[in-house]
């Protein structure tokens, strides 16, 4: 069964993150968001190029399907595998954190992380767009208001600052993408798996930011309150 379930795990965190928002709102007002703005799908493009309600529930969107799948996914795919494998059902409730977990068990805690991981994958690289996606930061954060929630408010702090510093939300999402990691290894210094993952998560957000450290090189990145002008 562990290796029938991280399969399924795998497979179905995958989907969920995979699913493109951003292109699916805009795709309902007659726009390919992919050939506007910035070209991306996340919540930031889709402000610009839909407006701000709609961004905002790109944003949440985005950032629900990264919890659904890290905190729900693996408890409904054990519970669905234990009957036909003679397992003891999941031993915590849906709303599983695995930061607050009295007795956390390896297992379940690395079916959490993959879900969380694949997931962000699903959405940087869907299936349903030949493989391109977001840049990450709303699913990445959904997953870890699971797997750690306190990092997340700190990481939050830290775009937020940045952001009202420089008016730039990728200079926001750059470092908030290594506050996470960093308050991870902070807070729980003891868990090196925990502190792997994220870091290569933080490490992959800061790289789907590439094209924006160009531009911020280059002058031409788009500040905050301002229209897109350039890829």
């Amino acid at each position: 069964m562990p290796i029938l379930s991280y399969i399924l795990t795998a497979l179905g965190a995958y989907l969920l993150g995979s699913i493109p928002t951003g292109f699916l709102m805009a795709k309902a007002k007659g726009i390919d968001i992919r050939s506007v703005g910035s070209g991306n799908i996340g919540a930031t493009n889709a402000m610009r190029v839909l407006g701000k309600p709609a961004g905002i529930f790109v944003l949440l969107m985005d950032a629900a399907k990264g919890f659904a799948a890290c905190a729900f996914l693996p408890v409904l795919i054990w519970n669905w595998l234990a009957p036909h494998f003679s397992s003891e059902p999941y031993p915590h409730t849906i709303f599983f954190y695995v930061a607050f977990s009295s007795e956390p068990v390896d297992l379940q805690i690395r079916l959490h992380v993959l879900a969380g991981v694949c997931a962000v994958l699903g959405h940087n690289y869907t299936c349903w767009l030949k493989f391109k996606g977001g840049k990450g930061i709303a699913t990445t954060a959904g997953v870890y208001l699971a797997l750690a929630p306190w990092a997340v408010l700190v990481a939050l702090v830290v775009f937020l600052l940045a952001l009202l510093l420089t008016k730039y939300v990728s200079v926001g999402s750059i470092a908030g993408a290594v506050a996470l990691p960093a308050t991870v290894w902070a807070m729980t210094p003891h868990n090196y798996f925990l502190g792997i993952v994220t870091t290569a998560l933080g490490a992959l957000a800061i790289y789907k930011h590439k094209s924006n450290v160009q531009r911020l090189l280059a002058g031409t990145e788009n500040q905050l309150g301002k229209k897109k002008q350039t890829k």
